[in-house]
């Protein structure tokens, strides 16, 4: 790509102007760190609140009559099976996740569905997909009336995670306690589009629409905000002022990347990719029956998926100390009889956890022993062609680096992202 390529969100001038450390992801001029150092951007995420610029990521709208036959049919999860513990269908206000998957069951994104209406669907891909997800619907559209609009570029995000977010945004919008009431996980409210009829319920102090769902990246609590482009800066800048008390940091791409990580949640075509979406910890974005024989609807690559005979096998791993090592195409795998047997596909340091007599406990776990201070894990995610159970040790191997790590079902606990706004806010002023 060469630079006239590499495409900015709105925010770039001010991440210039803040110090930011700048890299290319996913086409685009994304912050990698501030000056206060990815390790205090992961920490303030579970400490207080961290503020992420994502207007990086895509997102596409799907309207018409047909349209929720269309995502049946291309995505994953089934949406009429997918919303809380007892699985109700997805109905307006409410979001789910799941993946695109091509006819061999292997991804070609994943992604965030909300439905903002009857026939109207809002998907968010990730950075550089709308482009190739939209056309990739069109090409499944085979029902009349259906609107595909890749709106790349044409809608500004940003994300404040972490246990003050709801505090500083209660301080940045209208009627905050309207807005939060019944507000729970995976669920939105209001649009940024002024012509919506949901852009009235959610507006900033200046009149703004936003949408305001809760979701995010970190496994922590907290929201994404959507917007219009012309007005991420202003919305940015109200949340740093609101936040100021709360000691908000902003944050960068590797504060992001080691959160997920710790969180177990997949970067796409890194831990799922061109192999089949199998075997691995996200199978609740697959609509299985209740024995997992079969499928409750019919999809693109669920045919490929059944029939399936891939050794492959994908796990999370926490070290015993914070040393990593690369992800690249040459760093393996090997068991306890040193034979290769997989590939590493994620590996960073989780700041925020440590291990006590054998276990794993976080910051903000309430039963961490006194004086706790962790200095932090390796932890990410292994592709191996045989079958591992937890506690199972393997050892990771760079050409320069040779770490033992553990297979686990978990990495940092006591995450907070599902937790009730108002058990994190209870006495907000």
């Amino acid at each position: 790509m060469n630079k006239k390529e590499i495409k900015k969100t709105p925010l770039h001038t001010w991440h210039m102007e803040n110090g930011a450390n700048m890299a290319l992801f996913g086409g685009y001029e994304m912050p990698l760190w501030y000056s206060s150092g990815a390790k205090r951007e992961h920490l303030a995420v579970l400490s207080t609140a961290g503020m992420f610029d994502t207007s990086h990521m895509a997102v596409i709208m799907v309207e018409g009559p047909a349209a929720r036959h269309l995502l049946q049919a291309c995505f994953t999860k089934n949406l009429d099976a997918c919303t809380g513990r007892n699985k109700t269908p997805l109905v307006a206000g409410r979001c789910t996740y799941g993946a695109f998957l091509d006819d061999l069951g292997h991804v070609r994104d994943d992604a965030i569905i909300s439905q903002v209406a009857s026939e109207h669907y809002m998907i968010v891909v990730n950075a550089g997909m709308g482009g190739s997800i939209s056309r990739h619907l069109k090409d499944q559209a085979d029902w009349p009336d259906i609107e595909i609009r890749d709106c790349t570029d044409g809608v500004g995000k940003m994300d404040i995670q972490g246990p003050m977010s709801a505090r500083i945004l209660a301080r940045i919008i209208r009627d905050p306690e309207t807005v939060f009431d019944r507000m729970v996980y995976f669920s939105f409210k209001g649009f940024f589009d002024d012509t919506s009829p949901l852009s009235d319920t959610v507006r900033l102090l200046d009149g703004t629409p936003v949408m305001l769902s809760r979701t995010g990246y970190t496994g922590e609590f907290g929201f994404e905000i959507f917007t219009h482009p012309d007005t991420i800066e202003r919305a940015w800048k109200m949340a740093l002022e609101a936040g100021r008390d709360f000691d908000l940091t902003v944050c960068g791409l590797a504060a992001r990347d080691s959160l997920r990580t710790g969180a177990v949640l997949p970067l796409s075509h890194q831990d799922i990719g061109s192999w089949p979406f199998l075997n691995n910890p996200w199978s609740f974005a697959l609509p299985f029956n209740e024995d997992k024989t079969d499928f409750t609807k019919r999809f693109i690559g669920d045919e490929a998926l059944k029939h399936s005979t891939t050794p492959e096998y994908t796990y999370p791993f926490a070290g015993f100390d914070l040393r990593k090592v690369s992800h690249s195409d040459s760093t393996i795998v090997t068991d306890s009889d040193g034979t290769q047997i997989g590939v590493v596909l994620t590996c960073v340091t989780d700041m925020a956890i440590g291990r006590t007599e054998g276990k794993i406990y976080s910051v903000s776990s309430p039963d961490r022993p006194e004086g706790f201070n962790p200095k932090g894990l390796a932890c990410g995610f292994v592709k191996v062609t045989k079958e591992l159970s937890v506690g199972d040790t393997v050892e990771l191997k760079d050409g320069k680096r040779t770490i033992k790590v553990a297979i686990t079902d978990d990495i940092r606990p006591h995450r907070t992202a599902n937790r009730a706004i108002g058990d994190m806010m209870p006495d907000a002023d």
